[in-house]
C-alpha cells in the first residue's frame, strides 16, 4: 500500500486517514457478528450471552464443553460427514461441467453465447426458495427426492455458475495462439487441453471449485426441500438445533465453519495471486 506523499496538503492527508478509518469501520461492521460468536463458543454456561465470569476473564467462565459435545455427538458427526460427502461430490461434478461449459463459451464461433451464459448463471439470480421448490417438484417426479444423488445434483446446479464465471474470467486473457501452435505441431486435442489449456486455467478452475464447495457446504434451503433424515447436513442440523433445542454447540460449530472459510479464502487469494503472476500482472502492496 502506497504511503501518503510528503507534498500532500491538509485535505489530502485528512482524506488519506479518513478513508482508512471508514474502511476499518465497515470491516468491523461486517465481521462484528463473527467476532461475537467466537468467544461465546467457549462459554462454560449454556447461554448465548456473555456471563460475568467471561467479562471478568475468569478462567472458570470458559470451557471447551461445547466443542467436546460436537465431536462426541453422533448426530453432529453424521451431519458433517454428509456435508463433506455431498460437498465434495457436487464440487467435482460442478467443476467438470462448469469448466467444459466455460471452454465452449470462450469460443467466438459459439452460437447464442449470451443466452446460454444467462441460463447457466441463472441459479445465482433466481431466488433460492424458487429454485428449491422447482427442484423438489422435479426430483419428486423422478424419485430423487430424499436421496443423496438428488441433493448432490441440486448442489451441483447451484455450484456450476461459480465455476463458469471464474473459468470464463480466466479464459478472457487466454492466448489462443498457444493452442493453435500446439495443434500445428501435431498435438491431438486431448493433449493440447491437458498440457496447454488446463495448466493456464487451473487457478480459475480451483477458485470456482472452492466457491462451489463453499456454496454446497453452507446450503440449507435446498437441503430442507430435498433431504431426508439420512441426508441431514451441518447447516440443516444447525437450523434444526436452533428451532428444537438452543445449545451453544451451534456456536462451536459456527466457529469451526468460520475457520474453514478463512482457510478456503486464503487459498483463493493465493490462487488469485498465482494467476496474476502467470498472466504477467504485478501487484503493488
Amino acid at each position: 500500500m502506497a504511503s501518503i506523499p510528503p507534498y500532500a496538503g491538509t485535505l489530502e492527508r485528512a482524506w488519506y486517514y479518513g478513508y482508512r478509518l471508514i474502511c476499518a469501520l465497515i470491516f468491523l461492521f461486517l465481521i462484528g457478528p463473527i467476532l461475537v460468536i467466537i468467544p461465546l463458543s467457549f462459554n462454560a454456561e449454556p447461554y448465548f450471552t456473555f456471563t460475568s465470569e467471561m467479562l471478568s476473564f475468569d478462567p472458570a467462565g470458559y470451557s471447551l464443553r461445547w466443542y467436546e459435545d460436537f465431536f462426541t455427538s453422533e448426530s453432529w458427526m453424521s451431519s458433517i460427514k454428509n456435508s463433506f460427502l455431498i460437498g465434495i461430490a457436487s464440487t467435482l461434478l460442478a467443476t467438470v461441467l462448469g469448466t467444459l461449459a466455460a471452454l465452449g463459451l470462450s469460443r467466438p464461433q459459439m452460437p447464442f453465447r449470451a443466452l446460454i451464459m444467462s441460463i447457466l448463471i441463472s441459479p445465482m439470480i433466481v431466488p433460492l426458495i424458487i429454485s428449491a421448490a422447482g427442484m423438489f417438484f422435479f426430483y419428486s417426479k423422478v424419485n430423487l427426492a430424499q436421496t443423496y444423488l438428488g441433493v448432490i445434483l441440486a448442489h451441483t446446479a447451484l455450484g456450476i455458475p461459480f465455476v463458469v464465471i471464474t473459468v470464463t474470467a480466466t479464459l478472457s486473457g487466454f492466448d489462443h495462439s498457444l493452442t493453435r501452435a500446439a495443434a500445428s505441431l501435431g498435438a491431438p486435442p486431448s493433449y493440447v487441453f491437458f498440457k496447454v489449456v488446463l495448466p493456464l486455467v487451473t487457478p480459475g478452475v480451483v477458485s470456482g471449485a472452492l466457491f462451489a464447495f463453499i456454496t454446497s457446504f453452507d446450503e440449507v434451503v435446498v437441503v430442507i426441500f430435498l433431504s431426508g433424515v439420512e441426508q441431514r447436513t451441518i447447516p440443516l442440523q444447525m437450523w434444526a438445533g436452533i428451532r428444537e433445542q438452543i445449545s451453544p454447540t451451534i456456536l462451536a460449530v459456527a466457529t469451526l465453519l468460520v475457520a474453514i472459510s478463512i482457510v478456503l479464502l486464503t487459498v483463493l487469494e493465493l490462487l488469485r495471486r498465482r494467476g496474476a503472476r502467470l498472466r504477467g500482472i504485478t501487484e503493488t502492496v
